[in-house]
């Protein structure tokens, strides 16, 4: 049992000034006004965040970070349990705490390159995360681990194995793709050829092009058939680099709820229109531009076209993007931690449990404070809670009790927001 005082508590429309959370077992048992508790007297811990951010963990819905843990070199495969354990602690460092691990079933060659995306290694790490799933707050890992299949449309005799794996349990979101040169994310030829790790010639582009334009693709029966199961399943759907309106509504029909990385501002909008989640990558945050030149996730932001963030492939843009959109964009900090919380929450279905702080809800809570060093800041993480247990701790050399912008305002804060309660 924990009460976490002397923090600005984010909630997905406001900052908190004033109150404590209360965590009893896996659980937020309150949100009050602080020091309406004697901790001592009632036998709970106190975590001290020191004037800095109470927020919700972070919840990453797309991310293949596993796999460069697991291959970090493209011919070299380390042990899986062990790429588990050690990815689990890098993503608690960025706050990450529900991670749904991103696995690609590609079905041409060209496409496929790494020895750890073959189908046969796929099934390894999906057994991995369902048997950490299954033991959840009673086994040996530290945050959420979650499976999300991404599946392309040209790996046309996987159907069967798929929905095996989605009956069985084991998939918690379920993408199609369509990586064929020309269209979607490749919509520029020579986007597609920078891709690739070995050099390519125009010869060997023109016969992979013909090809994969030319290979068989999975029919819209086999891809209703599988979104079926999936929405019996409760596993939600997404559809990846919508290039057209008219991909976005044959993706609605299939069920898809969610569209990640919409290739232009056009699309992200109507997708948005048609009530879909529009999923935009932090790396794109802090690069400033798409790595494949298609839409800005700054431009998305910037639009209102952007309902969530993940990490895409580098986890550690996650807490830092939120921090950037709020200090480089004046985006509202709650707004940005929305991104990275309740919105993808809500987009895979777990936002009754998970993505902000609310009574009842559970305990999945960073404490985040901000280092400054020079002319920059950084967000960093102090400690950790998933379901109630304090899975970690990081002390800094120097922080500064209070961050200056808040330090003036925050007893004048607090007082105008408590005729008001607290709202989740």
């Amino acid at each position: 049992m924990y009460v976490i005082r002397n923090g600005i508590i984010v909630q997905p429309d406001r900052l908190l000034f004033g109150y404590e959370l209360v965590v009893e077992k896996d659980r937020i048992a309150a949100i009050q006004r602080q020091g309406a508790l004697d901790a001592e007297a009632a036998g709970f811990g106190v975590i001290d965040a020191h004037g800095g951010y109470v927020a919700p963990g972070l919840v990453d819905i797309h991310s293949d970070y596993i796999e460069t843990v697991i291959s970090p070199r493209p011919t070299v495969l380390m042990d899986f349990p062990t790429a588990l354990f050690e990815a689990e602690r890098e993503l608690l460092a960025h706050g990450v705490t529900t991670m749904f691990h991103s696995l690609s079933a590609y079905g041409h060659a060209e496409m496929d390159l790494k020895p750890v995306r073959r189908w046969e290694n796929t099934e390894k790490i999906m057994a991995l995360v369902a048997a950490a799933k299954a033991t959840e707050g009673r086994n040996a890992h530290l945050i959420r681990h979650r499976l999300h299949l991404r599946l392309e449309i040209d790996n046309v005799d996987l159907v069967g194995e798929v929905e095996r794996h989605l009956r069985a349990g084991e998939i918690d979101e379920l993408s199609f793709m369509d990586h064929t040169p020309g269209q979607g994310q490749y919509r520029d030829i020579e986007v597609w050829r920078r891709s690739f790790t070995r050099e390519v010639t125009d010869e060997d582009a023109a016969r992979m092009i013909e090809q994969q334009q030319g290979s068989p693709k999975l029919a819209f029966e086999q891809l209703s058939r599988l979104a079926a199961v999936a929405r019996e399943m409760g596993v939600a759907l997404a559809s990846h680099d919508d290039d057209s309106v008219e991909k976005l509504d044959l993706m609605r029909e299939l069920g898809c709820t969610i569209s990640e990385f919409p290739i232009s501002q056009e699309v992200a909008a109507a997708a948005r229109e048609r009530g879909m989640h529009t999923v935009m990558g932090t790396p794109n945050i802090l690069l400033g531009k798409s790595h494949s030149g298609n839409l800005s996730a700054r431009d998305a932001v910037r639009a209102g076209v952007a309902s969530c963030l993940c990490s895409d492939y580098y986890p550690t843009a996650m807490l830092q993007s939120a921090f950037v959109l709020h200090h480089d964009f004046k985006l509202p900090l709650e707004q940005a931690f929305a991104m990275l919380t309740i919105s993808p929450a809500r987009a895979v279905g777990i936002d009754g449990e998970l993505g902000s702080l609310e009574e009842g809800k559970k305990a999945d809570v960073l404490v985040v404070r901000e280092v400054e060093e020079g002319q920059r800041s950084y967000p960093v993480i102090t400690a950790t809670l998933v379901d109630g247990r304090v899975v970690s701790r990081m002390w800094y050399p120097a922080l500064p009790s209070m961050s200056a912008r808040f330090a003036v305002d925050a007893a004048t804060r607090a007082e105008t927001l408590s005729d008001e309660g607290v709202r989740a």
